[in-house]
């Protein structure tokens, strides 16, 4: 219980990555950890696609960067190896909440497992342009599921950033 405590604590945004790819069995690990996430009346709306081709990576990683404002330069998954696309259904009144708890749980068992990530915002935004909605169907997935976040995965290169003092406001006691 103490390491996951420590764990939950200590995991960081990583936004420098070397190039080798994340191992087999670790990314098969933050997986099992993805689905494991609860879900509103465990409906498991969201979806989880991996994407390790570099040519599919950059693609995404262009849709991405349109979303940005014009000054923003640069790859915006900091050139991770490994993307994983959270997606939800959303037929689902919980599609939301779900994928952000799956994209927790991938998130903290990659920081778990020395592997880091990064939440990469805007996917949502990706998966409504018509390039996006096609990559999906090419995928084979409906047109019905939104996107929720990019995890992005990869080795460090470099120090992890501590982490910065919790606001002194951050909980509120109602007794």
């Amino acid at each position: 219980m103490e390491s996951t405590i420590k764990d939950l604590k200590e995991r960081r945004s990583v936004k420098s990555y070397k190039s080798d790819p994340v191992k087999e069995e670790d990314l098969k690990k933050i997986l099992e950890a993805g689905m494991n996430a609860p879900s509103g009346r465990g409906l498991q709306s969201a979806k989880i696609v991996v994407i390790r081709n570099k040519e599919v990576r950059d693609k995404l990683s262009r849709l991405n960067a349109a979303s940005l404002p014009a000054a923003h330069t640069g790859d915006p998954f900091y050139g991770a190896p490994t993307v994983l696309v959270v997606l939800a259904d959303s037929t689902v009144h919980t599609c939301l909440e779900d994928g952000c708890l799956v994209m927790g749980n991938l998130l903290n068992a990659a920081h778990a497992l020395g592997v880091g990530s990064c939440w990469i915002h805007r996917a949502k935004e990706e998966f409504e342009t018509e390039e996006g909605r096609a990559m999906l169907r090419e995928w084979g997935i409906g047109d019905n599921y939104v996107g929720i976040g990019n995890c992005i995965l990869g080795y460090p290169e470099g120090e992890i950033p501590s982490a910065k003092p919790r606001k002194p406001d951050y909980v509120v006691w109602v007794d």
